[in-house]
């Protein structure tokens, strides 16, 4: 079996390979923001050749994308239609009446500005069911067929199809389906009732209208890269990520490309989470900086966690499918420094991008970037780049800095890079302490694993000040998101609202949405050729307590469904909003709104190999002694005399003395002055962060700051 796993970003292109045998390879190139394809389909040929064999050896294709996310966030999706219920045409309109500005008469509201479907091809139709789904008024399909016809004369090329309570019969949206297919068969055709067949009215109109919004762009994208793997020679099916941290095949894809939204984000952090437990942490905060933005996510005991309902956004809109928390800052190698008009000093979230890029890159770029502050503080070296592969120009980082910064502040060089630096370190900080801290977890109950091009120039920072008592650098940190590809399973969840209460509960019908979904489960990964045996079912529980407006997500109990089995559900959410909210109610009845049902289809696993051991002692790796600018504690730039390593040649057991610099491929390592880094068993770089016996400050300061 030979696997590639290839993650698209705005600057690069990631690519890794693995086979059978345990051999690794890994792969990088400039993205090509015109057509993603163009650049996976080059570093896949590139990297083939280089490992002597051809394309058409590969078994297995998986693909992290951000092409669903980035048209919702440009705004440039497809002209869609919508058909909904007489009296419901301005649902998405009206949305939850939340405003950005809560105190403001006059402001933009982006869900209206930018609608995803206007007005005049938003189309009502005479029909009606109740929220126990019974029929009250019948559909009119002469009705809905002159609403289509309206629809193609003005050439919408998707139709999203949203009635009322159509999650508990979706008879109605399914004849619609039928009559579009016969007046309109080559328009792209999004059902509520199959995108999202839950409860909530605005949520479940916005995420259909967003499937339509992204569907004909990303079935493009998604067919021209089946068709050229195919052609290729590629065998199997390309699997991509999901929202959710799972694979679906294309054909599922085309179907939901809504699952593709934050698909890129979260191969990084089930990437973190092997890493981590291969080296013996499985509890990690992973910081996935690249030349763009910096991901953050946190994974307790290396299990993802799924965002909550009010979280589940991109851009401008409510998308209510699985999402996993993982967040996105504008903070990267790209980002530029600039002060502004009222004179502060800021880094980002503007970005040189990878055209024109960091100054120091030579292509035309003149403003100063993150990636040009760690050249002119030596961290970064001229001949370090993709193995000198890049070329680099120093002086011209100095000059960017200088001129658009270090002038301005009346200030050095060296201290302006330093203060680069720290401005895009702190806004990780504050990204890492939000994700942890404000949600009940502890930062000094993880591990960093530093994972990008820049994550390992920035984590042995933010560790310190997080007080997270190590930062675990992976080998091949800046492949880490297509490593998440290469350790992930396909995955389908799939919801249904049941609405009972813990008090008096209808187990009957907890127990046949539950047999319904895992059979529409199992029936969905064996179109994706996976057997029964080779699929485990996974169930959980949308609850909350009565009265409260949303709900946390439970791992439903095991055993038959009986009044014993919905006691231990009700335990378990006691449990989890108590973790969420720092308070719970025993005493309170727990309402149950939803049923999940999520079928994992277990695929083969990159594992980690062991490296050589070689000792303590690391010298046989270095290779050279220069001076790096670090700050000393009266916050004075200072050069250190600072070794620098080859990340191939270093051995297990090899421990380094800070500061130090690792080089390799993909990244650079940066080992702060008095820390020390040990070569795990695995290869991994893992530095020990010191901090005081019992100290409880650096955490719990970051998180009284966010409160101040």
């Amino acid at each position: 079996m030979k696997r590639i796993g290839v993650d698209v970003g705005g600057t690069f292109t990631d690519l890794m390979y693995w086979d059978e045998d345990g051999a690794v390879a890994v792969h990088k190139v400039p993205s090509t923001p015109h057509d993603p394809a163009v650049a996976t389909m080059d570093g896949v040929r590139q990297l083939s050749e280089r490992l002597g064999i051809a394309v058409s050896d590969l078994d297995q294709f998986l693909h992290g994308t951000t092409v669903a996310t980035n048209i919702v966030l440009e705004h440039n999706g497809a002209d869609v239609g919508l058909i909904t219920t007489e009296g419901f045409r301005d649902i998405l309109h009206i949305a939850r009446k939340k405003r950005p500005l809560n105190y403001s008469s006059y402001q933009d509201l982006p869900w209206q500005k930018w609608q995803l479907v206007r007005r005049r091809n938003r189309r009502v139709v005479p029909e009606r069911v109740d929220a126990s789904g019974a029929v009250l008024v019948p559909l009119d399909e002469d009705a809905v067929r002159e609403q289509v016809r309206v629809l193609r004369d003005n050439g919408v090329q998707a139709i999203a199809v949203c009635f009322l309570h159509s999650y508990r019969n979706p008879a109605h949206e399914q004849a619609v389906k039928r009559i579009i297919e016969q007046e309109y068969p080559e328009v792209f055709v999004s059902l509520s009732s199959e995108v999202a067949p839950q409860y909530r009215e605005y949520e479940r109109f916005s995420t259909t209208a967003l499937n339509a919004f992204v569907g004909p762009k990303v079935s493009r994208y998604v067919d021209n890269l089946r068709n050229t793997t195919r052609a290729a020679g590629v065998r199997g099916e390309v699997g991509l990520m999901t929202s959710a941290g799972g694979l679906i095949t294309a054909r599922g894809a085309v179907d939901n490309p809504v699952l593709l939204l934050t698909s890129g984000v979260v191969a990084g952090l089930l990437g973190g989470c092997a890493i981590g437990e291969a080296s013996g942490y499985p509890s990690v905060i992973t910081l996935d900086v690249g030349g763009t933005s910096a991901d953050i996510g946190v994974a307790p005991d290396g299990k993802l966690r799924m965002k909550h309902l009010l979280d589940t956004r991109i851009g401008d809109y409510h998308a209510m499918v699985p999402m996993a928390e993982v967040d996105t800052i504008g903070a990267g190698g790209g980002s530029i420094a600039f002060i502004d008009e009222g004179g502060m000093f800021r880094v980002g979230p503007r970005s040189a991008g990878a055209t024109p890029g960091p100054a120091c890159y030579g292509r035309g770029g003149t403003e100063p970037t993150s990636t040009d502050a760690m050249v002119a503080l030596g961290w970064l070296r001229a001949d370090s780049f993709l193995s000198g592969t890049m070329e680099v120009e120093p002086q011209l980082a100095v000059k960017a800095i200088d001129e658009h910064v270090a002038e301005k502040l009346g200030t050095s060089v060296s201290h302006a890079a330093i203060g680069i630096f720290q401005i895009a370190a702190h806004a990780m900080t504050e990204a890492i302490s939000l994700h942890s801290v404000r949600k009940g977890y502890d930062p000094r109950d993880f591990s960093l694993v530093a994972e990008g091009g820049a994550g390992p120039l920035y984590a042995w920072h933010i560790a310190e000040q997080l007080g997270i008592p190590r930062v675990i650098v992976p080998h091949h940190p800046g492949i880490a998101s297509a490593m998440g590809l290469l350790a992930t399973d396909i995955r389908s969840e799939t919801p249904a609202t049941v609405w009972t209460s813990s008090a008096d509960p209808d187990l009957a019908r907890i127990a046949a949405e539950f047999d319904r979904l895992t059979a529409h489960a199992i029936a969905q990964l064996g179109a994706d050729g996976l057997a029964p045996e080779d699929v485990v079912i996974e169930r959980s529980l949308d609850c909350r307590y009565i009265g409260q407006g949303y709900e946390l997500r439970v791992p439903a109990p095991s055993g038959e469904i009986d009044a014993d089995w919905v006691a231990r559900a009700a335990a378990a959410f006691h449990d989890v909003h108590e973790r969420t909210y720092l308070q719970r109610f025993d005493d309170k009845p727990v309402h149950l709104v939803n049923v999940r049902v999520t079928a994992v289809g277990k695929v083969g696993h990159v594992p980690l190999a062991d490296v050589e051991a070689g000792g303590t002692d690391p010298s046989a790796a270095v290779k050279t002694t220069t001076d790096a600018v670090f700050w000393t504690g009266a916050g004075e730039a200072t050069p250190f005399p600072t070794k620098v390593y080859d990340r191939a040649l270093l051995k297990a057991g090899n421990v380094l003395d800070g500061p130090a610099i690792v080089e390799q491929f993909d990244s650079t390592t940066v080992i702060g002055p008095g820390q020390r880094a040990t070569i795990d068993r695995v290869g991994h770089i893992v530095i020990e962060i010191e901090t005081a016996a019992g100290d409880r400050g650096p955490a719990l300061g970051a998180l009284e700051g966010d409160q101040r």
